[in-house]
């Protein structure tokens, strides 16, 4: 939904947002004549397009991140990236909603862009929860990942584990099985006697 958002944000600002009186030619912004209202809303719409596409291809190569410290800047800069647009976002539809307020009625006698005008101050409120809910997400994975051992260890991509030769050997205790294997005892009844013999050697 960020990418919608953002997209009705400044497409709406830029193919209505401006209008003129019927004895002007040059037009103006709808929002009380403010360029900046403008200029802001088309800005941060754009900008936050581009900063969703590029979080989309981030997310994309996240599993092929081999680094901790790597994985954990990413998931950093997904929490602050969505916590400054939802601050950005949350200044926009303030200023956008107080500019549309102060519009005067003499300025667009035809009351053209209305519509365009309210479908960016109600999808720049929208975009505020979005972006806030993503730095949520961001936030539980970052919590997620320290909890477990994606960024408490060396992380190891699974498809290089195959073209190891012989698999890492520390100790007994992680390979129960193949020790056991060789340590268990004959019977009892086979070699008591022999054994036994054995036993009282000295070396």
């Amino acid at each position: 939904p960020h990418q919608v958002f953002s997209i009705v944000v400044f497409g709406s600002i830029v193919n209505e947002g401006y209008v003129n009186r019927v004895d002007e030619v040059e037009e103006h912004c709808i929002f009380n004549r403010n360029h900046n209202a403008c200029n802001y809303g088309i800005t941060v719409g754009v900008l936050a397009f581009l900063s969703c596409l590029l979080y989309l291809a981030l997310d994309a190569y996240f599993p092929q991140i081999s680094s901790v410290k790597d994985r954990k800047k990413a998931v950093l800069s997904d929490i602050g990236v969505s916590a400054f647009w939802a601050f950005l976002w949350f200044v926009g539809f303030c200023f956008l909603t107080n500019q549309w307020q102060a519009s005067k009625p003499e300025d667009n006698p035809l009351n053209e862009g209305g519509d365009a005008a309210r479908a960016a101050i109600t999808f720049s409120f929208f975009s505020i929860f979005t972006w806030v809910g993503q730095a949520f997400l961001a936030y539980q994975r970052f919590q997620l990942g320290a909890d477990s051992a994606l960024f408490s260890q060396d992380y190891m991509d699974p498809s290089q584990d195959s073209g190891m030769p012989y698999a890492p050997y520390t100790n007994e205790e992680d390979a129960p099985d193949a020790v056991g294997t060789y340590q268990q005892p004959p019977p009892a009844d086979a070699f008591d006697t022999e054994t036994q013999g054995y036993q009282t050697q000295n070396y």
